[in-house]
């Protein structure tokens, strides 16, 4: 079954699901929550990626795993349940949406979707937004880890080695021909550059399924090989993880990605674009 949902058949289920926004930006702290309260689908409520669906910043990357804590304090502030379904969104992109889709199923919730194209697909197809910020729900949902497998930082260079890991950030990122964010540049030894950006299509959404499933196959993506997916501080990596799922594909995530990779020097790092 597909993780996503359109914004045409959301729009007929809003009385049935918790809406959760996750509008961020980069670097732009409390920008997410500017932005949510100038325009929202009606009824959401609004979780923070750097303040509940990450720790803080530190030796394990710029957005390690968040606590079971404050996971289940932002789902039942939303007002989710355990059997609640829940989608997400953010501003278009789909990456901190992919992020909490991928967060909250670690932590145990069964039903969570993504809305495709996010916000910016939802206003194009004639959604309604609205500024009226919903009461704090009051949800019984208990957090728990391990629902997913995740990998570290020797558990992602053997699957670079042994197998396929995809390297979520920008070619020239990967490359080490610019680095905008992290103070090393490059990465890690036999990871494969798959900028995410290449999993959405001109109109803002996700690729049809048989445009991904072609697009990871070229990448050497095959049944029966280890696969893993990192990123710069495992936001985007989460992105590559949900274009996978949704091509039948369980990748697990390196959370710390190149952001904690890069914090011990003896790792190793790799630039140019052979692998």
């Amino acid at each position: 079954m597909s993780e996503l949902i359109s914004p045409e058949y959301l729009r007929g289920r809003l009385g049935d699901v918790v809406v959760i926004d996750v509008q961020y930006q980069l670097g732009a702290i409390g920008k997410g929550r500017d932005d949510y309260e100038q325009a929202h689908l009606p009824g959401a409520h609004h979780v923070d990626l750097d303040a509940e669906l990450a720790g803080p910043p530190g030796p394990r990357g710029r957005h390690p795993m968040p606590t079971a804590h404050s996971v289940q304090a932002a789902l039942r502030r939303c007002g989710v349940d355990a059997g609640s379904h829940v989608v997400v969104y953010d501003g278009g992109a789909c990456s901190a949406a992919a992020r909490a889709w991928w967060v909250f199923r670690y932590f145990g919730l069964r039903s969570v979707r993504v809305l495709d194209g996010g916000l910016a697909a939802w206003t194009a197809s004639g959604g309604p937004v609205t500024t009226e910020v919903p009461e704090p729900g009051d949800g019984s949902f208990e957090a728990r880890a391990g629902g997913l497998p995740l990998l570290d930082a020797d558990g992602a260079a053997r699957v670079a080695r042994l197998g396929v890991l995809l390297d979520a950030r920008s070619t020239e990122r990967w490359a080490g021909e610019t680095e905008p964010i992290d103070p090393v540049a490059g990465h890690i030894p036999g990871a494969v550059s798959a900028p995410t950006v290449d999993n959405m299509g001109p109109d803002g959404r996700f690729r049809p399924h048989h445009e991904l499933r072609e697009r990871f196959r070229a990448l050497g993506v095959e049944p029966g090989v280890a696969v893993g997916t990192y990123c710069g501080s495992g936001v985007t990596a989460a992105h590559q993880a949900l274009a996978l799922h949704e091509v039948g594909v369980e990748a697990p995530v390196y959370v710390g990605s190149w952001s904690e990779w890069i914090r011990d020097p003896r790792r190793p790092v790799a630039t140019g674009r052979t692998h």
